[in-house]
């Protein structure tokens, strides 16, 4: 089963039913695929737009802290690996293994969010829509006109956001309404902080955290603050409790503390993350963080101790509890092959795992 707040329920359905533990290669292309869809930088229009920006972004990306990480994906995928998983005490139990549930070439995969019809949400890059994944990984247009959209997330009270990070980047709510939430910072169009719109969090108040090189807050009304010194950022999430933001700084998560406002205060470096730079993020019910990084999804206790790694079978960009009574957790994972066996590096995978660990049933992610 997989669970989801809904009008104060937490609702529970069946589990996905796929338990294939490899991936079936590629389809071949068609013959005339539809012309990706771009984000910002690659626009034909981006030059002009930054041009009337007070203080332009530089080509490397980024004005002031932060930088230019937003959107980016690292290393290359390294392919296919062998994977052992070894016992975290409360979390996973040794000798599990991952289950294949879809996959599509192209950027298409980013932000997973669970569903309460025990699939998932995910947000297609290249084809501007939202796809829904059921529990038998067939899949569905939810949305779509979705501006190059990347993550994904819904808060507490059901609202759903992504970012969108085609010209003229935005922050867009797409349930129950859709309407801009953000598309401004200070006067001046998204763009002109310099990177790309990456990854976001949802509060109960209405706004939303996200990550555009550095660290940003949209109330309820589209005000942007920014936040942070020295930071990098990519995932981010918040506690159960919403008192405590984490954020991915490369090789680090960064904490905040989370006042009744929304402002952020007491930057802190969290736990040091030992798989690379980190992506995606999830909680569960104890307040344990998830982070995908180049070694899988990396464990850190709600004290910061790091309590292990969860091996995956390529590597992931994102995570999100589901399944069973929320005790399933799915990965978006990068690269596929194709139909003659070699990588594709341009490609999308969600596999799922069982868990001991139950994510936070008081939100989707």
């Amino acid at each position: 089963m997989i669970g989801i707040l809904v009008a104060g329920l937490y609702l529970l359905t069946p589990a996905p039913l796929v338990a294939q533990t490899t991936a079936p290669r590629l389809p071949p292309a068609p013959a005339n695929p539809p012309a990706p869809s771009v984000q910002a930088p690659l626009d034909p229009g981006y030059a002009a737009l930054i041009a009337t920006c007070k203080t332009p972004p530089t080509a490397g990306g980024g004005r002031g802290p932060g930088g230019a990480r937003g959107g980016a994906r690292g290393a290359p995928p390294q392919g296919v690996r062998d994977y052992v998983v070894t016992d975290i005490p409360g979390v996973i139990a040794a000798g599990q293994r991952w289950a294949f549930i879809w996959q599509e070439a192209g950027n298409n995969g980013d932000g997973i969010v669970g569903t309460n019809d025990g699939g998932v949400l995910v947000a297609q890059n290249d084809r501007s829509k939202v796809v829904r994944l059921d529990r038998t990984g067939a899949p569905s247009v939810t949305y779509s006109d979705t501006h190059t959209g990347g993550g994904l997330s819904m808060s507490s009270r059901g609202n759903l956001f992504i970012v969108e990070r085609g010209l003229r980047m935005k922050v867009e709510q797409l349930a129950p309404q859709r309407k801009v939430l953000a598309d401004s910072y200070q006067g001046e169009p998204l763009d002109c902080v310099g990177a790309v719109i990456n990854d976001l969090t949802a509060d109960r108040r209405g706004g939303v955290y996200f990550t555009m090189g550095g660290l940003f807050h949209a109330d309820s009304k589209g005000v942007v603050t920014r936040y942070g010194e020295n930071l990098f950022t990519n995932g981010i999430i918040l506690s159960p409790d919403e008192k405590t933001l984490y954020v991915t700084n490369v090789t680090t998560l960064a904490a905040f503390d989370v006042q009744p406002d929304g402002a952020l205060i007491n930057q802190r470096e969290f736990v040091k993350l030992i798989g690379g730079g980190g992506d995606g993020s999830t909680i569960d019910s104890q307040g344990r963080i998830y982070v995908t990084t180049g070694a899988g999804v990396e464990v850190i206790g709600r004290d910061g101790q790091h309590l292990g790694v969860i091996p995956t079978p390529r590597g992931v960009i994102s995570c999100a509890f589901g399944g069973q009574d929320k005790r399933t957790l799915f990965v978006l994972a990068r690269g596929a092959q194709d139909a003659e066996g070699n990588e594709v590096a341009n490609a999308a995978q969600v596999w799922s795992i069982q868990m001991i660990a139950q994510g936070y049933t008081g939100r989707a992610k």
